[in-house]
Protein backbone atom coordinates (compact mmCIF):
# COMPACT_ATOMS: atom_id res chain seq x y z
CA UNK A 1 0.00 0.00 0.00
CA UNK A 2 1.37 3.35 -1.01
CA UNK A 3 1.45 5.91 1.74
CA UNK A 4 3.16 9.06 2.89
CA UNK A 5 4.08 9.53 6.53
CA UNK A 6 5.36 12.62 8.31
CA UNK A 7 7.46 12.36 11.44
CA UNK A 8 9.77 14.42 13.59
CA UNK A 9 7.34 16.76 15.25
CA UNK A 10 7.37 17.53 18.93
CA UNK A 11 7.59 20.17 21.62
CA UNK A 12 10.47 22.61 21.45
CA UNK A 13 11.31 25.93 23.04
CA UNK A 14 11.42 29.10 21.01
CA UNK A 15 14.73 29.36 19.20
CA UNK A 16 15.04 25.61 18.93
CA UNK A 17 15.11 23.36 15.89
CA UNK A 18 13.27 20.38 14.52
CA UNK A 19 13.65 18.32 11.40
CA UNK A 20 10.51 16.89 9.91
CA UNK A 21 10.51 13.97 7.52
CA UNK A 22 8.07 13.08 4.78
CA UNK A 23 8.61 9.49 3.70
CA UNK A 24 6.87 7.61 0.93
CA UNK A 25 6.55 3.85 1.08
CA UNK A 26 5.00 1.10 -0.96
CA UNK A 27 5.33 0.29 -4.61
CA UNK A 28 6.27 3.60 -6.17
CA UNK A 29 8.42 4.51 -9.14
CA UNK A 30 9.49 7.88 -7.84
CA UNK A 31 8.70 10.63 -5.39
CA UNK A 32 8.44 13.84 -7.35
CA UNK A 33 7.35 17.25 -6.10
CA UNK A 34 6.78 17.51 -2.36
CA UNK A 35 5.17 20.50 -0.73
CA UNK A 36 4.89 21.28 2.96
CA UNK A 37 1.79 22.80 4.53
CA UNK A 38 0.82 23.64 8.05
CA UNK A 39 -2.39 24.28 9.90
CA UNK A 40 -2.46 26.23 13.11
CA UNK A 41 -5.38 25.92 15.54
CA UNK A 42 -8.39 27.77 14.23
CA UNK A 43 -6.71 28.65 10.96
CA UNK A 44 -6.77 27.35 7.44
CA UNK A 45 -4.05 25.12 6.09
CA UNK A 46 -1.31 27.21 4.51
CA UNK A 47 1.71 26.62 2.35
CA UNK A 48 4.98 26.60 4.25
CA UNK A 49 6.72 28.98 1.91
CA UNK A 50 5.78 32.36 3.22
CA UNK A 51 8.04 35.25 4.10
CA UNK A 52 7.67 34.34 7.76
CA UNK A 53 9.84 31.23 7.35
CA UNK A 54 12.45 32.54 4.94
CA UNK A 55 15.94 32.06 6.26
CA UNK A 56 14.70 29.69 8.98
CA UNK A 57 13.23 26.70 7.12
CA UNK A 58 14.99 24.70 4.44
CA UNK A 59 13.92 21.68 2.41
CA UNK A 60 16.15 18.82 1.34
CA UNK A 61 15.60 15.34 0.02
CA UNK A 62 17.08 11.88 -0.10
CA UNK A 63 15.80 10.27 -3.28
CA UNK A 64 17.25 6.89 -2.38
CA UNK A 65 15.03 6.87 0.71
CA UNK A 66 12.03 8.54 -0.94
CA UNK A 67 12.16 11.07 1.84
CA UNK A 68 11.97 14.84 1.96
CA UNK A 69 13.05 16.83 5.01
CA UNK A 70 11.93 20.16 6.41
CA UNK A 71 14.65 21.61 8.60
CA UNK A 72 13.17 24.23 10.88
CA UNK A 73 15.53 26.49 12.81
CA UNK A 74 14.95 29.41 15.15
CA UNK A 75 11.41 28.24 15.77
CA UNK A 76 8.85 30.72 17.03
CA UNK A 77 5.60 30.16 18.92
CA UNK A 78 3.69 31.20 15.81
CA UNK A 79 5.17 28.18 14.02
CA UNK A 80 3.01 25.96 16.22
CA UNK A 81 0.83 23.89 13.90
CA UNK A 82 0.22 20.48 12.43
CA UNK A 83 2.63 20.06 9.55
CA UNK A 84 1.60 18.08 6.50
CA UNK A 85 3.39 17.09 3.35
CA UNK A 86 1.80 16.56 -0.02
CA UNK A 87 3.78 14.31 -2.32
CA UNK A 88 3.41 13.66 -6.02
CA UNK A 89 4.18 9.97 -6.42
CA UNK A 90 4.62 8.04 -9.64
CA UNK A 91 2.48 4.94 -9.10
CA UNK A 92 1.04 2.20 -11.28
CA UNK A 93 -2.56 1.54 -10.25
CA UNK A 94 -3.04 -0.99 -13.02
CA UNK A 95 -3.06 1.18 -16.13
CA UNK A 96 0.51 2.34 -16.31
CA UNK A 97 2.58 4.71 -14.17
CA UNK A 98 0.88 7.98 -13.43
CA UNK A 99 1.50 10.72 -10.93
CA UNK A 100 -0.88 10.92 -7.98
CA UNK A 101 -1.08 13.28 -5.04
CA UNK A 102 -0.78 11.84 -1.55
CA UNK A 103 -1.19 13.52 1.81
CA UNK A 104 0.36 12.39 5.03
CA UNK A 105 -1.47 12.34 8.34
CA UNK A 106 0.44 15.29 9.75
CA UNK A 107 2.85 15.77 12.61
CA UNK A 108 2.35 18.20 15.48
CA UNK A 109 4.90 20.92 16.11
CA UNK A 110 4.53 22.93 19.30
CA UNK A 111 6.85 25.82 20.09
CA UNK A 112 6.75 27.19 23.62
CA UNK A 113 7.74 30.74 24.46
Amino acid sequence: QVQVVESGGGLVQAGGSLRLSCAASGSIFSMNAVTWYRQAPGKQRELVATDSVKGRFTISRDNAKNTVYLQMNNLKPEDTAIYYCNAALLVDRGWGPKEYSYWGQGTQVTVSS
